[in-house]
């Protein structure tokens, strides 16, 4: 099976494992475990921020962020496409009382500034409305085709956050990606948010692991939250020294990843019926005339390759480590044999 459902299938690389094993370790809860320590003082220092702290997932990092960022009874701006509102359980309404403003993403990912504008009430005295506390912004935007929020937008943002006194948090799951796409520093990217998480298990390979990075007094409000819904741990150095690894050794090897999309897209654009957009980074999005999504998933997987449905008619592959060239060419053959077989319901 050629794995192509997401880059969360990575394997941490055999100096990822080695360094698992001669991490020296502490308790982190008590705050005492070195590697973390270094991990967090390095992502830190990368992304320009003053402090950090590292989570077991990503999901839990924005949870922490916004919990930290917006009291209960607050609603947080974010974009119907984005996955801090379709794919992490409704986490800030459960855990933080804190409702989900969504707002439609333009095809480039951004949410148009009129449309965040129009999130606030007119009237901000008003008791009847919750109000905004922080503006949730995602680069990549995943569900846009892993796209790259450009420079210029991502200021207008920020300088609407500050005129209206609330935060920017950056999802930043994929940012090494669109650093790496985009030709600029990491710190660059996240320049203008408040906060960021970025994963280190996705193109980075490591095994687990996401950090949250901002001012330190969030940092710390942030760590406390994290105890609080279950994510301290204990000699996570073990975890850290994977991390440490994927941010000194793997990221500029992402731009292999991004040229393997590129060759997936043009593979994929000779087939019969299949339009695809594009990538900017690591994420394939196609459709296929005439065929249901995920009877055309359930081909590819007959055929021996692993892509999920997407929505709107979309199916997405996802290119990472250890999808090299030939595997990409394997790959495009095996969909053309999906192609060619009947629809389910026809067979």
């Amino acid at each position: 099976m050629i794995e192509l459902r997401s880059d969360t299938f990575t394997r941490p690389t055999t100096a990822m494992l080695d360094a698992m094993v001669r991490a020296p370790l502490g308790d982190d809860v008590y705050g005492e475990d070195p590697t973390v320590n270094r991990l967090e003082q390095l992502a830190a220092e990368r992304l320009g921020k003053e402090a950090a702290c590292l989570m077991p997932s990503g999901t839990m990092a924005n949870l922490a962020a916004l919990m930290a960022h917006a009291p209960r009874g607050a609603k947080v701006i974010v974009g119907v496409e984005s996955d801090i509102y379709l794919y992490e359980a409704a986490g800030a309404s459960v855990c933080g009382g804190i409702a989900y403003e969504p707002v439609p993403n333009e095809p480039d990912g951004t949410l148009s500034v009129a449309a965040i504008e129009a999130a606030f009430p007119e009237d901000m005295d008003d008791p009847q409305f919750a109000l905004p506390a922080v503006i949730c912004l995602e680069n990549t935007q995943n569900r846009c085709g892993g796209v790259v929020l450009e420079q210029a937008y991502q200021q207008q943002v920020r300088d609407l956050a500050r005129h209206r006194g609330v935060t920017v948090h950056l999802d930043g799951a994929r940012i090494f990606n669109a650093a790496v796409a985009s030709g600029r520093s990491v710190a660059d990217v996240a320049r203008y948010a408040d906060s960021v998480q970025f994963c280190l298990s996705k193109g980075l390979s490591a095994p687990i692991g996401s950090v949250l990075v901002g001012g330190g007094e969030f940092v710390a409000a942030a760590r406390r939250i994290r105890k609080m819904i279950g994510g301290g741990m204990r000699q996570a150095g073990v975890v850290a020294a994977a991390g440490i690894v994927a941010l000194e050794d793997s990221v500029d090897r992402l731009s292999e990843d991004h040229a393997h999309a590129r060759l997936l897209a043009e593979g994929l654009a000779t087939l019969p019926g299949v339009t695809v957009d594009l990538p900017q980074t690591n994420i394939v999005l196609f459709r296929v005339a005439g065929r249901d999504p995920g009877e055309l998933v359930s081909a590819a997987a007959s055929a021996g390759v692993a892509v999920a449905g997407f929505g709107h008619g979309r199916i997405r592959a996802v290119t990472y480590r250890g999808i090299d060239e030939s595997l990409i060419f394997q790959a495009v053959d095996r969909l053309r044999e999906a192609l060619v077989r009947p629809c389910a319901s026809t067979a």
